[in-house]
């Protein structure tokens, strides 16, 4: 271990020079690196789904699953996260440019059971510059990631990707809509709390949702998350992993072999970028008001929302998912959405998807295709 450290003393640009040399690997496979969660067992699939606040017994209780139409445990099918983390965000070059998650596209081929092992073999599918009002010059990153089994199937084929901002460039900007601190009371905090037994209580669970019960302009019952808080944050970090969080050694190795990572903390000890999501003051150095939530993590807040409402029997074929701005630290998220379409022969069902804040501020918009049931 070299004797001093190089930490990240000033946040890189994106150049020309950078880009050219990113875009010539476009294509090309990429390193996967060790992921979170390979196996699909009982606690892996728990701790996701808590981390989600997901308690659909199809997820975590052996013997609710064992009963079900499924004879046991499924998983849910944004656990595709924690098994790959370039689906999760993790992008190359540009180092020392902020990453910020905005989407993802799922398509899945089959549900995920408890047992499977899953591989994902991901490539750089294009670098897009788009103009941004928040952070000057900003590039999207792109990524395709196909998902094999333990018997060499296809389960899943998926698109994620992030966008490249200077980080300076987006403090000394400040085009960032200012938004204020909610502060909750008792009183709506047992509102909240009550929503979310009303939650738990609409869940369709083990009663098939027919595609013949199913109209153009029907509502998803509402899913409420957050306030949001630091403890939200660590939640899904124990199910997800995270990208760069490390200790110890490990960390030490990390910023060794990728320096723009280690910003240092008002310790002047190297911490990652990833931090945004709990500490105010480095989400604020970036450019962002305060912290603020993971985007997988929203992604799969929507989930959650579709497989609420389809029930045991449905299976969600596709859902894709834009994250439209940062959900802050106190800040309460309301998932809801309708029925754009249906196919009573096919029992596939299209669903508008939208997520918005306390403020009725646009959180997350997306789109699923599930399939139902059929009476025959």
């Amino acid at each position: 271990m070299p004797e001093t450290m190089q930490l990240a003393t000033a946040f890189g640009r994106i150049t020309d020079e950078a880009l050219a040399e990113l875009r010539g690997t476009i294509g090309r496979a990429v390193r996967r690196g060790q992921p979170y969660i390979e196996e699909l067992n009982a606690d892996a699939i728990r701790h996701f789904a808590y981390g989600i606040g997901d308690r659909n017994p199809l997820w975590t209780d052996r013997d609710y699953a064992e009963s079900s139409v499924h004879g046991g445990l499924l998983a849910p099918p944004t656990i595709l996260y924690a098994t790959d983390r370039i689906l999760s965000g993790y992008v190359g070059g540009l180092p020392g440019v902020h990453a910020m998650f905005a989407g993802t596209t799922f398509r899945w081929h089959r549900r995920l059971r408890v047992g499977d092992v899953l591989r994902g073999t991901a490539r750089l599918k294009d670098l897009i510059e788009r103009p941004s009002r928040f952070a000057g010059r900003s590039v999207q990153q792109i990524y395709e990631v196909v998902f094999t089994d333990q018997h060499g199937e296809e389960v899943a084929v998926t698109e994620s990707y992030c966008f490249r901002t200077e980080r300076d460039a987006a403090r000394e900007k400040g085009k960032y809509p200012a938004s204020d601190t909610p502060h909750w009371t008792a009183d709506q905090l047992a509102e909240i709390g009550a929503a979310y037994r009303r939650q738990e209580e609409v869940r369709r669970g083990g009663k098939p949702r027919y595609v013949d019960e199913v109209a153009v302009g029907d509502e998803l019952p509402p899913v409420l998350k957050g306030p949001y808080t630091a403890t939200t944050a660590v939640s899904y970090l124990l199910g997800w992993g995270g990208l760069y969080v490390r200790g110890h050694g490990h960390a030490f190795q990390l910023y060794e072999e990728h320096p723009a990572l280690a910003i240092p903390n008002e310790w002047g000890v190297p911490e990652p970028p990833e931090r945004v999501h709990w500490d105010p003051d480095l989400a604020k150095r970036v450019g962002v008001p305060g912290a603020y939530d993971y985007g997988p993590e929203r992604v799969s807040w929507m989930g959650h929302l579709v497989s609420d409402w389809m029930g045991d029997d449905g299976f969600l074929a596709e859902l894709d998912v834009q994250v439209r701005r940062h959900n802050l630290i106190g800040d309460l998220v309301t998932f809801g959405g309708s029925v754009s379409e249906t196919d009573t022969e096919s029992g596939r069902v299209s669903l508008t998807l939208h997520a918005t804040d306390q403020r009725g501020e646009e959180s997350a918009r997306g789109t699923a295709v599930v399939v139902l049931p059929t009476r025959s």
